[in-house]
């Protein structure tokens, strides 16, 4: 049986980091930090206890980043491994899921003090990611931040570039969200472009996932940055790229499958049927299509179907869907047939009445043909 995620911060973790504390400083009240770091602690989920955890830090160590700052960096364990991983908890010191509410802490007791706070989440860094501890510090101060950031960009330790990558992702999973870089991601980019051929995997993958952050958004600035990437671009690069435009290849984004390399194809015939004009909700639409280039050349291409739903308002909304991927040419036509199941499903509500079926290839709409969803009145 799989542990629980919250036992990272266990009782006997909680006491281990009173001992790591307790050596590097005379005055800390072991014993208090203890008690409070455990309070709810069996109720408590990962969250809630480096929560609490970190409420026994403010009750016990100096909330002074000048005091505090040589218990915290001499309580510091060994580096982590550069793989995204981190190293275990131990007597040697502080590292890995335990160093948390360590960097909250750091973060609380110097929000106003980002020249103080940021060597220290520095090192942290090295041990366990502070991503979600930066963030605040860009929110409140996004000048002053960014330019450490750019600094950090040049580190020789993979774990400090990393994250002046992922620390300003606008859209970063479970952390504050960047309103300034999700309107204007401009102050990003200088660090993204220094960051785009470093030698980790560790590093260019974190400025993949900041690229398709700004994507969502900003979708065009993001096919002009893979065009000017893609040129003359190594294996890694083109890697980093496609990572990093995969919601826009999956919503088909023109520019985008251009900058790749997928770009309009002409026709001398293209076709598409729809076989289930009428669909009883629970079966499936069918569809088939015929596609040819009009020369012999080998294209590239995606293609992709998109099926505009109906809302509760009556609207229709489009969601696309990966058909095939590969090379055609007016000598290899694309055929095939479609079966797509219209259930029940956890992430949809159905509607009853038109709907309609439209074909993308290379993001270029073939155009759309109507179907109409049946659906009785206990659907």
């Amino acid at each position: 049986m799989v542990e629980p995620f919250k036992n990272f911060f266990s009782i006997t973790v909680i006491e281990k980091m009173a001992a790591i504390l307790s050596a590097q400083s005379a005055d800390f009240d072991a014993n208090k930090f203890v008690e409070i770091a455990s309070i709810n602690h069996e109720e408590n989920e990962l969250k809630q206890r480096s929560q609490q955890i970190q409420k026994a830090l403010l009750a016990t160590l100096p909330n002074d980043l000048d005091r505090v700052a040589p218990i915290l960096l001499n309580a510091l364990g060994p580096e982590a491994p550069i793989d995204g991983g981190t190293t275990s908890n131990d007597r040697e010191g502080l590292n890995g899921f335990a160093l948390m509410p360590f960097c909250d802490f750091v973060t609380e007791i110097g929000i106003d003090d980002w020249p103080k706070a940021a060597p220290l989440l520095k090192e942290m860094t090295k041990r366990f990611s502070a991503e979600f501890a930066v963030r605040p510090f860009i929110a409140q101060n996004p000048v002053e931040t960014m330019k450490t950031f750019a600094l950090w960009a040049e580190d020789e330790n993979a774990h400090v570039r990393r994250l002046a990558s992922e620390g300003c992702r606008p859209l970063l999973p479970w952390g504050i969200r960047l309103h300034q870089f999700v309107k204007d991601p401009a102050p990003i980019l200088p660090i993204l472009e220094k960051l785009k051929d470093d030698p980790t995997e560790y590093v260019r993958r974190s400025v993949a996932n900041n690229l398709n952050d700004i994507a969502k958004n900003q979708p065009d600035l993001i096919a002009e940055i893979a065009t000017n990437w893609m040129q003359g671009a190594h294996k890694n690069r083109q890697r980093l790229v496609r990572h990093a435009c995969r919601t826009l290849i999956k919503n088909g984004h023109p520019p985008t499958l251009a900058a790749l390399g997928y770009k309009p194809i002409n026709l001398a015939k293209s076709d598409f049927e729809i076989k289930t004009k009428q669909v009883e909700f629970g079966t499936a639409l069918i569809f088939s299509y015929y596609l040819a280039p009009s020369d012999a050349a080998q294209h590239p291409y995606i293609l992709d179907f998109a099926i505009h739903f109906k809302k509760a308002n009556g609207e229709l909304a489009p969601k696309v869907f990966k058909l095939s991927t590969g090379k055609v040419s007016g000598d290899a036509p694309l055929t095939g047939e479609k079966t797509v199941a219209i259930k029940p499903i956890t992430t949809r509500k159905f509607y009853p009445g038109e709907h309609k079926l439209e074909l993308l290839l290379n993001g270029q709409s073939l155009g759309t043909k109507e179907f109409l969803l049946k659906m009785d009145a206990t659907a």
